[in-house]
């Protein structure tokens, strides 16, 4: 297995760790549940680690499509430009649950207030790798890029 095959194995787990994650968080929140905003917390951080991996390997995986025919530099440079991004915020992500795990173990009077600031960066974390996805998806599924397999990167620019 090389490293653009653990990329795309492993860049779905920021994207539905921080679905999911949120949802958790906000069900745990909803129901003042410690446990629950506890099992949030681990899910962003595998997240967080799982982005790490997916940043790891972006390069590997890079040079294994950009010379395939129809694969477009431009698109790869979008996606790796928002993977970085998304990448900067699943770590914020990551400590901020961390340190949030703690305050919540230790019953400090800002979990609470930690719990809150962690869904909002949920929420912005979402739509930061969602967006990467949404970018990395199209360098290769035509069906979502709009390009035909045979367009070349000329002909792609000529049509925005």
């Amino acid at each position: 297995m090389d490293q653009a095959h653990i990329h795309l194995l492993i860049v779905h787990l920021p994207l539905f760790g921080a679905f999911f994650g949120l949802l958790v968080l906000a069900h745990g929140l909803w129901h003042k549940s410690d446990q629950t905003a506890i099992a949030a917390y681990n899910v962003f951080i595998i997240s967080a680690i799982g982005a790490t991996i997916a940043k790891l390997t972006g390069e590997g995986a890079e040079e294994a499509v950009e010379n395939i025919p129809g694969v477009l530099e431009s698109a790869i440079e979008l996606h790796e430009d928002a993977g970085f991004w998304a990448f900067v915020s699943m770590l914020v992500l990551g400590t901020v649950s961390i340190v949030a795990l703690y305050f919540t173990k230790v019953k400090s009077a800002q979990a609470n207030l930690l719990s809150r600031v962690v869904l909002v960066l949920s929420l912005f974390c979402l739509v930061m790798v969602s967006r990467a996805a949404y970018l990395g998806g199209q360098i290769r599924h035509t069906e979502i890029s709009g390009a035909s397999a045979n367009q070349t990167e000329g002909e792609a620019e000529h049509e925005d």
